[in-house]
């Protein structure tokens, strides 16, 4: 997948700048709006259940306050994904047990024609490793930034 087509990914309008969230039910919700109301989302009541069973799994906490929730799912037709910051922090069962305040929401169907589903998780783990382009997107709270950053970063 090249840069342009991962940026392509991350739109505006599902960027999340304040979450108000304070559990992992009520974030997943608050991530899930901006896709419900844009009628992208068939049965958004089976994608949450289905999000939270994802989570009872394991934590998509992977530490460092980022999470990755995320799952293949019939309720949308195309690779998703939604980015959350919470100023406070939630507790999300994380790795290293600390609260999580940038989220990445990816949800796809089970099957897709470009099959980006895992090669974007994983890129999207890659960036959040490096120290210092983590520091710098959990410092930022608006798209532009967000966006610059992940751009210069791929």
């Amino acid at each position: 997948m090249n840069k342009n087509d991962f940026l392509s990914l991350f739109k505006e309008n599902y960027f999340i700048p304040d979450l108000k969230g304070t559990s992992k039910g009520s974030v997943l919700e608050a991530l899930l709006a901006p896709l419900k109301k844009d009628h992208l989302l068939n049965q958004p009541d089976l994608l949450l259940e289905t999000l939270k069973q994802r989570e009872t799994l394991g934590s998509t906490g992977i530490g460092k306050q980022i999470a990755i929730p995320h799952c293949r799912t019939l309720t949308v037709s195309e690779l998703l994904v939604v980015i959350g910051y919470s100023k406070k922090g939630v507790e999300w069962q994380a790795t290293d047990k600390k609260p999580v305040r940038l989220f990445f929401l990816i949800i796809a169907p089970p099957q897709e024609k470009q099959n980006i589903y895992l090669p974007v998780l994983g890129k999207i783990c890659e960036l959040v490793r490096d120290n210092k382009l983590r520091k710098n997107l959990l410092k930022t709270d608006n798209y532009q930034d967000f966006i610059r950053l992940i751009g210069d970063a791929v």
